[in-house]
């Protein structure tokens, strides 16, 4: 989720279906606690155009509880819990700025304003919940967990790092992927998984590096998944990546409602929107769409182990 994430609730400018895939493939990092209409609905919609499962990405204690409860009661939802990045810093630091992230999880939209500083008890407390669930079989991941020095400050560093490296060890510990947040912090996010040993499954959402980056990734076996800012006419340096990141390395992912495709950004995102930035993927590789749908499927389910 983008650390300057904002939520669309326009109905009316949702976009059209897109063609279906002929051959289904899963929607590897979404919110859908983000999202308007219900999860039955999202996933009805999305199924009609060949994308069969998501990954509900959870980004705080709230989301995480509420991921895994909808895991447990869809069998096309697969959870990760974790504490985002940003929120690292509000839990030992408090939020004097009122930062705030929409969210139904618990029922009904709610807004984070400011919060009192819970010091380092606070988010250890935090994080012992994230172990917890972490352990439960409808889990599949940690995270979405990393740096994100876009947003937070060097006074929040300290807190993101050590949370970061907690989220590795839950990862490791329970056999689960890691999903990863990287955001202006790549130097430091390597630096980290090195010193720290990644998981098994380490997953990048919503790649952001370059093909050199990506070279990195695929020399370590980092999984890269690729969003609609794929096709976005500034970035040149992810379809380079795309270019040269080996297949069997390769998801997709909405990051849903956030990072649209175009011709449709600035809209509300979906899960069901994921065939238009498989599309836009493929024609970068050169290849087909269903070649590529084929080995997105498989990575998906390798990656997150169901």
């Amino acid at each position: 989720m983008p650390a300057n994430a904002a939520r669309t609730d326009d109905n009316n400018d949702a976009p059209p279906l897109p063609e279906p895939l002929r051959v289904p493939v899963a929607d590897s990092h979404t919110h859908l606690d983000m999202q308007s209409g219900t999860v039955a609905q999202a996933l009805a919609k999305a199924a009609s155009v060949g994308v069969t499962t998501v990954v509900q990405v959870g980004c705080d204690l709230a989301g995480s509880r509420w991921a895994a409860e909808t895991a447990a009661a869809y069998d096309a939802v697969h959870a990760t819990v974790a504490l985002h990045p940003n929120e690292a810093p509000r839990i030992v630091h408090g939020d004097p700025g009122g930062t705030s992230r929409p969210s139904r999880a618990g029922g009904g939209w709610s807004r984070q304003g400011a919060r009192e500083p819970g010091g380092d008890a606070a988010l250890d407390e935090a994080l012992a919940e994230i172990d917890r669930l972490a352990g439960l079989a409808q889990v599949k991941g940690v995270g979405e967990t990393g740096l994100d020095y876009f947003r937070t400050g060097p006074e929040g560093k300290a807190a993101q790092e050590r949370s970061f490296r907690a989220h590795i060890e839950i990862a490791k510990r329970h056999g689960k992927a890691l999903v990863i947040h990287d955001r202006d912090a790549h130097a430091d996010v390597l630096r980290v998984l090195k010193e720290e040993g990644a998981p098994e499954r380490t997953v990048f959402h919503c790649y952001s590096g370059d093909a050199e980056m990506a070279d990195i990734c695929a020399r370590a076996g980092y999984f890269m998944s690729f969003a609609g800012n794929v096709t976005f006419k500034n970035a040149q340096n992810l379809r380079d990546a795309l270019a040269v990141a080996p297949l069997d390395l390769l998801l997709v992912e909405t990051d849903a409602p956030f990072l649209t495709p175009v011709p449709y950004r600035g809209r509300p995102n979906a899960p069901y929107l994921v065939p238009v930035t498989v599309r836009a993927m493929a024609a970068v590789r050169g290849i087909g769409e269903d070649a590529l749908a084929t080995a997105l499927a498989a990575n998906t389910a390798r990656a997150f182990g169901y």
